[in-house]
């Protein structure tokens, strides 16, 4: 048997969900995708998929295993692209993933760029407000905001970015400005529903920490429809700098109680750690993160400008 042929074999069933589509990914007969399965099943004693006339589903066994065969496959990929040597020119598909509004207001323009100084690179994204599996996914490489846990990713640091509380200037000339998070129970708020910490809204003061249960009469579950409810003047609410930077820049929103903002959050783009990173992952982080830290909007020394609301 060749098992490594087998392997990938299993692993792309595993992603097309069934032997019909592998087969035709592979170029190969149905009965020789199930012969190479059925071989890696009798060589390591346990069964990989259950099998039924509708429908074809992972094991625990098999879950666990595709882990393992992902990361084996990857890492071959890393040694063959070694052995071509550290100087090859970067090539091959780029798989990366990044938060959805920071992905299209940022990282988008910037792979553009990317792809043209690399043609022999191609790409494909996943823009998703939720922290993937790098290995489970296939992705070469993530763009992530915040605090980073304890982890076996190599991570290079590309910007900074705040929690900011707004306002239109029309709520505010309607409804006053608040001067401390104290004062915003007086207000009507828009909550983030993707918003970390629940109904929270934490502030820092000389150091301490204030925190503001923020009783809201609308949540929402998206960024921009947030934003497009605080454009009309409805109410206050807050997102990451970033996401309402364009509307600050036009004075379309204002930034408020600035001078109780909580420490800056990093950004980072992390990737596997090893000492045989592809040369596409290598140009892509390079590239990414002198773009990134140029950016004036995600730096922690630049605050939010806006005109003032007549």
């Amino acid at each position: 048997m060749d098992r490594l042929h087998a392997i990938q074999t299993f692993v792309k069933v595993a992603e097309c969900g069934g032997f019909a589509a592998a087969s035709r990914d592979l170029a190969m007969s149905p009965p020789a995708v199930t012969r190479a399965v059925a071989m890696l099943e009798d060589h390591l004693g346990t069964r990989l998929f259950v099998r039924t006339t509708r429908s074809v589903r992972m094991t625990e066994s098999g879950t666990r295993f595709l882990a393992d065969s992902k990361r084996i496959l990857l890492d071959l990929a890393e040694a063959e692209e070694a052995a071509v040597g550290s100087h090859a020119s970067p090539a091959g598909e780029l798989r990366i993933t990044a938060p959805v509004l920071f992905g299209r207001m940022f990282v988008t323009p910037i792979l553009a760029d990317f792809l043209d100084c690399y043609p022999l690179v191609t790409c494909q994204t996943l823009f998703i407000d939720r922290i993937v599996n790098l290995i489970d996914e296939g992705l070469d490489a993530a763009i992530r905001i915040g605090e980073l846990p304890d982890s076996s990713l190599t991570a290079t640091r590309a910007g900074s970015v705040r929690r900011t509380v707004f306002a239109s200037p029309a709520y505010i000339r309607e409804h006053g400005l608040p001067a401390h998070p104290d004062e915003l129970a007086n207000h009507r708020l828009i909550q983030p529903i993707a918003a970390t910490g629940g109904g929270d809204w934490q502030f820092q003061q000389n150091g301490k920490a204030l925190t503001h249960r923020a009783q809201s009469r609308i949540s929402m579950n998206t960024n921009d429809a947030v934003i497009e409810l605080a454009l009309n003047g409805w109410g206050i609410s807050r997102l990451l700098s970033y996401q309402i930077a364009p509307y600050v820049a036009d004075g379309r929103l204002q930034p408020i109680l600035t001078d109780f903002e909580t420490p800056p959050m990093p950004i980072h783009i992390v990737h596997q750690e090893g000492r045989m990173v592809s040369a596409k992952v290598r140009a892509f982080v390079d590239f990414m993160a002198e773009r990134l830290r140029a950016d004036s909007a995600l730096s922690s020394s630049t605050a939010l400008q806006s005109r003032t609301p007549r």
